[in-house]
């Protein structure tokens, strides 16, 4: 982690002497997954997500939490959320929330992994996806750009959001017209 809270980036690089084991695979999380959802978030440094909160969003219907695991181990994990109602510029709609990735497994595809099927979860539900970012998170905003999302809005809070620097970005992708 940088003095940031974000992971260390450095575009197009993978960390040296780390390769991925297995292959990668992704299920929907289950209530079983908590414990290990929230060793992820303290050992990338983050503060681990409330328990509640994840049991809620698990049991969601209108939520998705995945995670990712190998060889059966649970190396990180994702989730989205659902705002029913629009806040300031920040619109109703399916959200993208965090994806968080074991610091050794990171620039692996895992965390593209994880996006890519919260993106098909949301596609199957709306046109647009929807996510927000602090601007210095330069690695969420490199990953999210093969998607094509773009910068909607700043703002020092989105929803429930506030940022550290006193700025984010509200960030949309439409969904890929069939070819």
């Amino acid at each position: 982690m940088t003095g940031s809270g974000f992971a260390e980036y450095t575009p197009s690089r993978r960390p040296q002497g780390t390769t991925l084991a297995g292959p990668v695979e992704i299920r929907l999380a289950t209530s079983g997954d908590i414990d290990a959802i929230r060793g992820i978030d303290a050992k990338a440094g983050r503060p681990p997500t409330e328990v509640s909160a994840l049991a809620t969003a698990i049991l969601d219907d209108a939520r998705l939490v995945v995670v990712a695991s190998m060889d059966g181990t649970t190396v990180g994990w994702g989730k989205t959320h659902f705002w029913s109602y629009a806040d300031g510029q920040a619109s109703s709609g399916h959200y993208l929330g965090g994806v968080t990735v074991l610091p050794g497994l990171r620039r692996h595809g895992v965390a593209r992994t994880l996006t890519q099927v919260r993106l098909d979860w949301i596609w199957g539900r709306a046109d647009s996806a929807w996510y927000i970012v602090n601007p210095a998170n330069k690695a969420s905003i490199d990953l999210h750009r093969q998607w094509g999302f773009t910068e909607v809005a700043r703002s020092a809070k989105f929803h429930t959001t506030s940022f550290t620097g006193g700025v984010g970005l509200l960030m949309q992708a439409k969904q890929p017209l069939d070819e």
